[in-house]
């Protein structure tokens, strides 16, 4: 059977981009002086190799595996078949969170939770590697399954599936109240509460919004769409200490994220302690050089403000390198000639 010993994530970004920031990972976006506008991000692709290691069996490894793409409420979307030691590639997802499950001979044996969010189109990886061992036939794969997936009852499962539907058709007002049902029945659906707090943030309606991932906080303190969407809400609010716990926790959580470390990045510009967001704001483009380019921006700005005017030219620079065919490139240039060493 196939024993999962390792799952590695990351984004690899593509050179796709849209102008606005993700306000929420599912799906609002916030531009960078926290001006709040609505929108979708989408377009992502989700891909990764699959390695099978058989040096510890004198079994063959399986010749083909199975990759199945879930929404969060578990409808199947795609599935590929591919060889061992294969790439499965999913493209043009919207962002939101998914699950990612391998089948060998009509047998689960991983599942695991992926989140797809950027301000820009964008590709992420999910690498899974496996190890084939000896063991009987009547032996049960194991199953990888992320901490914070939620098991739904199945009428809970039908609801937050038709909430989806409708927010994805716009129809926020009824995916609020088909998410207010299940919170209701079940308030401990994280996920759930998080969701609705999305829906409430795209109607601008931030008490509610930030209710919402605090509600899902409660019941999962370190879940980190809810921590991201926590800190943009209280950016957008300007309380931007509060907006510096939910991030510093999130970035804490998953550190790989560059989502988290941009936002706090931001906060922490926000609140006039750049010094302290330099460090987050570059983390974010190590992990994400295409779809976290604005952060050069940002930094640039910073470094102008403080007259250090050979600094701002270079991310000017290296911001331009990712996004060539940017509206203002001639005044970058411009600033880059007058300024750089």
């Amino acid at each position: 059977m196939i024993k999962t010993i390792s799952l590695r994530f990351g984004t690899v970004s593509s050179r796709r981009h849209q102008s606005s920031l993700a306000t929420c990972l599912a799906v609002l976006l916030i531009l960078l002086l926290s001006e709040l506008v609505n929108g979708q991000a989408g377009g992502h692709t989700l891909f990764g190799d699959i390695k099978v290691d058989d040096s510890q069996t004198n079994d063959l490894s399986p010749l083909s595996l199975q990759v199945l793409l879930y929404s969060e409420d578990r409808r199947l979307l795609n599935q590929q078949t591919i060889p061992s030691n294969g790439r499965y590639r999913f493209v043009d997802l919207r962002d939101g969170r998914y699950e990612l499950a391998v089948e060998v001979d009509n047998v689960e044996v991983a599942r695991v939770r992926v989140i797809v969010s950027a301000p820009f189109k964008t590709d992420f990886r999910q690498d899974l590697e496996f190890q084939w061992r000896d063991k009987s036939a009547s032996a049960r794969a194991e199953v990888v399954s992320a901490a914070d997936l939620y098991n739904r009852s199945n009428a809970n499962a039908d609801l937050f599936r038709r909430a989806t539907q409708a927010s994805e058709k716009k129809k926020f007002v009824e995916a609020i109240l088909l998410l207010r049902h299940i919170v209701q029945t079940d308030p401990k659906d994280f996920p759930a509460w998080t969701e609705l707090g999305t829906m409430y943030f795209i109607q601008k309606n931030f008490d509610e919004a930030e209710n919402g991932f605090t509600e899902a906080l409660k019941r999962n303190p370190d879940y980190a769409v809810a921590l991201i969407s926590l800190g943009r809400v209280r950016i957008v609010r300007k309380n931007f200490n509060g907006a510096i716990d939910a991030l510093s926790q999130a970035v804490r959580v998953q550190p790989t994220l560059p989502q988290a470390n941009y936002f706090l990045g931001e906060a922490y510009l926000q609140a006039k302690l750049g010094s302290k967001a330099v460090p987050f704001l570059y983390e974010a483009i190590k992990l994400d050089p295409a779809g976290m380019a604005e952060a050069h921006l940002r930094l640039a700005a910073l470094y102008n403000a403080r007259d250090m005017k050979d600094k701002a030219a270079a991310e000017y620079e290296a911001f331009l390198k990712q996004r060539p065919d940017y509206a203002d490139r001639k005044k970058l240039e411009q600033y880059i000639a007058a300024n750089r060493k």
